[in-house]
């Protein structure tokens, strides 16, 4: 009997956006594209529906859920100016993320 090959555990990531009212908003996908477009749709959380994103400012990949929630929550308790410094660090280029 051939044992079913091993799939690889999916890639999280911890993103920050631009949003319209100046603020930022940071939070963790396996995929930023869709997680963004869901975002800009108005369904991906309350915040966002309120204040539209405008842009990707940087995303981060980490191995697991619980590492991204982690620095998600690391990154939130930032101050504006950090979080823009992280984001400079982490820059976003969408074909990295393929």
């Amino acid at each position: 009997m051939r044992k079913a090959p091993a799939t690889a555990a999916p890639t999280w990531w911890v993103y920050l956006l631009a949003c319209q009212d100046g603020r930022t908003y940071a939070g963790i996908a396996i995929d930023v594209e869709v997680r963004f477009r869901a975002h800009v749709s108005g369904k991906a959380s309350k915040f966002t529906r309120a204040n539209r994103p405008l842009a990707i400012l940087g995303a981060q990949s980490f191995a697991s859920k619980s590492d991204a929630l982690k620095a998600e929550h690391a990154l939130k308790q930032l101050e504006r100016p950090e979080k823009l410094a992280w984001a400079r660090g982490h820059c976003y280029h969408a074909q990295a993320m393929a």
